[in-house]
């Protein structure tokens, strides 16, 4: 495996291996967090001095469909021992997805001190790196947040109706079975979660898999650019939103067009295609 210095990234120090990480366990100035789908996993076993942030009980508010506010992310951090000056270490299951995601709800609120292991959980267990049940004891800090921003790396409903108005770039990460309408949720998974299947008109498909390896690391620069650009004819410069079904995924691609690819301007639509599949008026594509 080429190092992550090597590989070409416009932004390689949003990356850090398993080495990296291995050597950097007693680091007081970094904060290592494990986001999974799976939530039978951090209990199961994970990386030593580890904290746990789970993107339904952490991330999400429980009575609305958005997520934590300002004061409820200044408690989640201070909980979790993370101080403003603190760089974050986020890796997981599925390729990395949820910790991408809580890696970009982080961004929301100007945590810029945000970094994923490359090839998350089974790149340190295929290496057979230690994993423990001990959870850490932290410190608690006194965490201050700005106000959500919703503007800059989050689009909204509205916002993919007005990028599809200006011509802008739209890249559909869920699988190809999702995009054309004949699943309204990823394989191997339980068909739900819209009344209609399709895509957002415009939209290009491009499958979050195709950035990652086999073990969950990212593919090279030039493997990543030819990808989005030479076969999708993407362009860096010009305005693009990632979506799948809620959000994870596209945060995955999110990560790869922003700090890898350097795309300008990259917002992720959490709605996804459970908001724009169950909505009344937008436009949908099979």
């Amino acid at each position: 495996m080429v190092d992550i210095s090597e590989r070409g990234y416009v932004n390689p120090e949003f990356l850090v291996s398993t080495e990296w990480v291995y050597n950097n366990l007693e680091n007081h100035e970094i904060r290592i967090v494990e986001s999974n789908e799976d939530p039978l996993l951090y209990p199961s076993g994970h990386i030593p001095n580890a904290v746990e942030i789970d993107w339904v009980n952490d991330l999400n508010n429980p009575l609305s469909r958005d997520y934590l506010n300002k004061a409820e992310f200044e408690q989640l951090m201070s909980k979790k021992g993370i101080s403003n000056d603190m760089t974050v270490i986020f890796y997981g299951d599925k390729s990395n997805w949820w910790a991408a995601y809580a890696l970009w709800v982080f961004q929301l609120f100007g945590h810029q001190k945000v970094k994923l292991m490359d090839g998350g959980r089974l790149k340190w267990d295929r290496e057979g790196r230690a994993l423990t049940k001990d959870i850490p004891a932290v410190e608690k800090t006194n965490y201050t947040a700005p106000i959500r921003d919703d503007k800059t790396l989050r689009a909204l409903k509205n916002d993919v109706l007005l990028h599809l108005e200006e011509q802008g770039q739209l890249v559909d990460v869920r699988s190809p079975e999702e995009y054309s309408g004949k699943r309204m949720h990823m394989p191997d998974y339980p068909n739900e979660g819209a009344l209609r299947g399709g895509h957002i008109p415009s939209a290009k498909s491009i499958p979050w898999s195709k950035a990652a390896n086999e073990d969950g690391t990212f593919k090279t620069y030039d493997e990543l650019l030819n990808i989005y650009n030479t076969e999708n004819l993407l362009k860096k410069d010009i305005n693009t939103i990632a979506y799948c079904r809620i959000g994870e995924r596209s945060s995955h691609t999110w990560f790869v067009l922003k700090y890898l690819l350097g795309f300008t301007n990259v917002r992720n639509y959490d709605g996804s295609w459970t908001e724009w599949g169950n909505s009344v008026g937008v436009p949908i594509e099979k």
